[in-house]
């Protein structure tokens, strides 16, 4: 099994040394992909002089984010593909660890990890939540989008996920009409179609968290509309062994628009708040699916819900 760690990135070559570093150091040795977006700093000079050790792909013109990791995945010849975004970087075990968790789980197409999130410095600020018991689990197929519709089984960022090449492939790649506040859960959504899921409790990854981050750009209203299209996205493929327990579409809507309405409140943001005040925030429905969803979340996660989750790792 080959992996190749695929890395976007666009004028920022600070960063970027230390994320293409990261891939570099693996214990476990893999391919390094830089897809340079028509950078206009010192970018290329700087990878080119890695020579050999990292394949490098620079656009003639900027395409955007979306378009760039496709490029990389093209460029790619490792049977695993792992998301890197010039700001992040991974723990040096990263993909030894997947790896060995991929091996007990061959079926397996898509895998996410705790992620630590750091300031600009590289100081911890957080770390994503556990997903399940034990080490490492995996979710079958059929349990996948279920559990992505009530928020049990997050993928999170791309610096969390791998998948396998050729899954991507068959997907057709990240959608470039989306913006980066969803081009990546997208994907996650519909690799997810063609195989297992795989969680580590392990955390192997590191986001930075900055003003000059691409997801810090949207308002919480796009935030929102962002939400109720993914939902709908994953609300179409959730296996019908699962459909007598899924809520009402209508009710998952009004249960985003509470969730964005305290969102705004407690951040203080008053126009996201006035333009998110209506009818839905008073719906009961909605008010169950956030307590459930609250519930499940301090739970780490409702077993008796996705009742396959199977140990491959104590």
């Amino acid at each position: 099994m080959k992996f190749s760690v695929v890395i976007t990135t666009y004028n920022r070559l600070e960063l970027l040394r230390r994320a293409i570093d990261s891939a570099r150091r693996q214990t476990l040795p893999c391919e390094v992909v830089v897809v340079d977006d028509c950078s206009s700093d010192e970018t290329e000079s700087y990878v080119r002089s890695l020579g050999d050790s990292v394949v490098y792909h620079r656009n003639q013109v900027n395409q955007g984010h979306a378009a760039a990791v496709n490029t990389g995945v093209e460029k790619a010849s490792g049977d695993w593909i792992k998301f890197l975004d010039d700001d992040d970087y991974l723990d040096i075990n990263c993909i030894e660890q997947i790896s060995g968790a991929i091996a007990l789980c061959p079926d397996a197409v898509i895998c996410s990890c705790i992620a630590a999130q750091v300031d600009s410095n590289g100081v911890e600020l957080s770390r994503t939540p556990k997903t399940g018991p034990g080490l490492a689990f995996y979710i079958p197929q059929a349990d996948i989008h279920y559990g992505m519709l009530l928020e049990l089984v997050p993928f999170g960022t791309p610096v969390q996920v791998a998948c396998r090449r050729d899954a991507f492939l068959k997907t057709g790649g990240w959608d470039a009409q989306l913006n980066t506040n969803c081009d990546d859960i997208d994907s996650w959504i519909k690799i997810a179609q063609f195989g297992h899921a795989i969680f580590l409790n392990q955390c192997l990854a590191y986001r930075t968290i900055w003003p000059g981050a691409y997801n810090q750009k949207f308002s919480l209203m796009q935030r929102l509309n962002t939400n109720i299209l993914m939902k709908e996205k994953i609300y179409a493929l959730v296996d019908e062994t699962h459909l007598v327990d899924v809520p009402s579409l209508e009710d998952i809507k009004n249960y985003l628009k509470l969730h964005w309405f305290i969102v705004a409140l407690k951040q203080k943001k008053l126009p996201s708040f006035l333009a998110m005040l209506d009818k839905s925030i008073f719906s009961v429905s909605a008010w169950k699916l956030l307590l459930n969803t609250v519930s499940s979340r301090q739970s780490q996660m409702d077993n008796k819900r996705i009742h396959k989750l199977v140990l491959i790792e104590s």
